[in-house]
This record gives structure tokens, sequence and C-alpha cells, in this order.
């Protein structure tokens, strides 16, 4: 049997030592930043933007009603169709309304054949008195008489006035029937899509006391966000403002928009209550404990029909945006009372030792900020207390 070679033996042994050596390097070696929670600085995106939910709503519709009572015969549309503006949508039984222009035709028709009758009256009233005057010129007649004559022609002419006044009068009421008759057949006051059908076939509508709403029609392009911004994030929102959404059913879709207005009155809560003096309600109502919400509205085309009303949307204002700058975690920097945009970091070296720096911020996402100066890409930075440190 052959004995190892010496070289063999040699590198065997040297092989065995590696682990105790690198061990008693570890425990003589000054410690490095391995023990700190650390984060680097690193090259990226950062936007600075408000958030809100919001609402989606047509930007424009129009709610089609009814201005003729009756019962509904037929309504030619469902819900989701398209329809061009002068369509026919629905028709009410016009048997009332014809009855009434029957009515007035009728009673035009008399008052215009008294009226003939009186003119034939006027005419022998005029020959009367022409004949009075004529004998009074010879004094064959009394001068009673002759007033009597003139009277009864200005009465026969003042019966014409009359009537012709009660024929125009029910001129203008026929042409109010001739209205209400065509009210009875509804167009399509704008091109746009059925949202909502308010009504059905057969049913009787009364149009005396209020207009009774049949179906809304609305454009699905464009739509308006209702957004609701809280009282303490309204101050940084201004017309014109760059803005995107999202909703649940559109994944990582974004839809860009800009402001359009800011409501300036919140709308009203549900359980506001008088505001007399004295009243507990009206002090809880007024404090903290409630939020105010304030409108912001956002136009965006939908051309694909991807928006429906309704859906819920999350709302970026943004504020301001930078690409490919520094950026750094918002927990690694400290305030301590410096002015606005300037803070404070420790830089943990590779040996360990911590140094603080004032670093200048710019925008901010809330969670990660824009470093302006004082840091490098790389350089690491410790979060929460040092070791030791005791703070």
């Amino acid at each position: 049997m052959k004995r190892p070679r010496p070289a063999r033996r040699a590198l065997l042994a040297i092989l065995c030592l590696i682990p105790v050596v690198a061990y008693a390097a570890w425990q003589f070696l000054p410690p490095g930043r391995d023990k700190f929670t650390t984060v680097q600085v690193t090259r990226g995106d950062i936007e600075s933007s408000v958030t809100a939910l919001g609402t989606l709503q047509p930007r424009r519709y129009v709610d089609v009603g009814a201005q003729a009572s009756g019962q509904i015969q037929k309504i030619h549309v469902e819900v989701g169709d398209v329809v061009k503006e002068g369509q026919l949508l629905v028709e009410i039984d016009p048997s009332t309304q014809k009855a009434k222009l029957d009515a007035g035709q009728f009673s035009i028709e008399n008052l215009k054949a008294q009226l003939q009758e009186q003119r034939a009256q006027h005419e022998l009233a005029q020959q009367k008195f022409q004949r009075q005057q004529n004998l009074a010129a010879g004094g064959a007649t009394r001068e009673e008489d002759v007033q009597t004559a003139r009277a009864e022609l200005k009465a026969t002419q003042a019966r014409i006035d009359m009537f012709q006044a009660q024929i125009r009068q029910a001129q203008a009421s026929l042409r109010s029937d001739q209205a209400e008759l065509g009210y009875t057949r509804i167009y399509a006051p704008m091109s746009g899509t059925v949202v909502n059908i308010d009504a059905r076939e057969g049913q009787t509508l009364n149009a005396q006391q209020q207009t009774p709403l049949i179906l809304r029609i609305a454009k699905l392009s464009p739509m308006t966000v209702w957004a609701e911004v809280s009282e303490a994030d309204i101050g940084h929102v201004k017309p014109g403002m760059s803005a995107y959404f999202t909703t649940l059913s559109g994944g990582n879709r974004r839809w860009s928009s800009t402001v359009r207005q800011i409501l300036p009155v919140p709308p009203k809560p549900l359980d506001q209550t008088s505001q007399g003096s004295g009243s507990p309600n009206s002090t809880n109502k007024s404090g903290s404990g409630r939020v105010v919400l304030y409108t912001v509205l956002l136009d965006v085309e939908n051309g694909d029909n991807a928006l429906m009303a309704e859906m819920t949307t999350q709302v970026f204002f943004v504020a301001g945006a930078a690409k490919g700058v520094l950026t750094a975690p918002v927990a690694a920097l400290h305030s301590d009372g410096l002015q606005a945009g300037s803070q404070t970091a420790r830089v943990v070296a590779k040996n360990g030792d911590i140094e603080h720096r004032q670093v200048r911020t710019g925008l901010s996402d809330r969670l990660q900020v824009q470093i302006l100066d004082g840091l490098q890409e790389g350089d690491y930075l410790l979060i929460g207390p040092a070791e030791g440190s005791g703070s």
C-alpha cells in the first residue's frame, strides 16, 4: 500500500484550516453595515399626486317625459338601444286629444256661423240708420228714431268684434289641442343611448300635475368623473391639472384627463339637520368628526364604451412628476425641525460608521421622496435607531 505524497498531505491540511481561519477573521474584524437595517438610494420615477374616489356619469343626458296624459300604447326602444335625434320613441293613446281637437273645430265653425249672422244684422242696421238720416234731412222723422238706429248700428258692430275675438281665442285653443295631440308621439330630442326606461306599455300617464318621466337618453362619450376630494387635499387640486384614473374592471388601464371644474360647495350630508340654536346635533355635525368632501369634475372620451355609468374610479390628480431621478424611502429621512424641503439622513458606510447628512428633497409620493442634493446613488441609509445610539 502506497503512502500519501507530502504535497497532497499539505494540500489537505490547508483545506482543513480555511474554515478555522475564516471564523477567526469574522470574530476579530470590525463590524460592517450588515448589522443595520438599511435601504439604498436608487434612481427611478416619482409622482406627487392627490388621490380620490369618484363615480362615472354621462357628460350629457336628457330625461324624456310625457306632456300629454293617456295610456302608453307602444314603446319602440329598449335599454341599450342607440337612437338618433327625431326617432319615434313612444306612442300614447290619442283618443282624448283627438276628441278635444274635434270639439275645438266644431266650436270655431259655430262661432263663424254666428259671425255671419251678426254681419247680416249689422248690414241691416246700416241701412236703417242711412234711411233715418235721409228722413231727418227732410224733417220727416224724429231725432229719437235717428239715435235708436245709430245705437243699433254700433251694437251690431260690437257683437261682430266680440265674435271675432271669440274665434281668435278658439283658434288659439285649437292650436294648443293640436300641439297636445302631437305630444302623444314622443321623439328623441338628441342622439344617444337609452340608459333607463321608467314606464311600461299600458301604463296611464297624468301630465296635469307634473311631467311623468318615461326614459333617459345619454351620450356615453364623453363621460364625466365626479371625484370626491377631501378638505385636506382640495387646496392642491386646480382647474386644468393633469389627472388619470383607473376602474375595477379596467385592470391596469389608465384613462388620462384634466380637471374641468371644482364645485365650490360640498354636497349636503344626507343626515343634515336643522341648525337651530342649542341643537346638540348641529355641534356634532360641524365638528372635526365629519369629513368634508368637495366634488371635482373630469371629462374623458369613451370611444370603445369601456366606461359605464355608475362605475367606481380611483382618481390621481398629478401635482408633479419626475423620471430617472434619485429616490429614497420617506422612512429613511427625518425632518428634525429643519426648513421645508430639507431633511437629514443617516448614511451607513461599509465598515458600519454612520454619517449624518443634510439632504434637500423634492417631490414625494408618500412612500418615496426625490433627492435633490446630499446623497448619491448607491448610498445605504439607516432605517430605525442605530444600535447603541440610544435613540
